[in-house]
């Protein structure tokens, strides 16, 4: 087991340990990499799809992350259920 793995947070919605994932280069992230929640069951992505329907008329939700550089967390937007889980980088 990687001894660093008990270092990565938790989604406070779900409590799923959170993958870490590539930013893209004009992702406009101070970090290399972001933690994101990638459960397909959490309450928070799933609630988004509707929740962004209503607000903004787009079939889209959102995903919890955090930035492990400044503590800033908050949605991440995604348009499918698969949107972005290329980014995850394995350890």
């Amino acid at each position: 087991m990687n001894p660093e793995a008990s270092d990565i947070p938790h989604c406070p919605h779900c409590f799923k340990r959170l993958a870490k994932m590539s930013v893209p280069p004009d992702g406009g992230y101070d970090s290399e990499f972001l933690y994101v929640c990638f459960n397909d069951d959490c309450p928070y992505y799933i609630q988004g799809w509707d929740w962004m329907f209503r607000q903004y008329y787009v079939r889209a939700s959102y995903r919890y992350r955090l930035n492990p550089l400044t503590g800033g967390e908050g949605p991440i937007a995604v348009w499918s259920p698969a949107a972005m889980k290329d980014r995850i980088l394995l350890d």
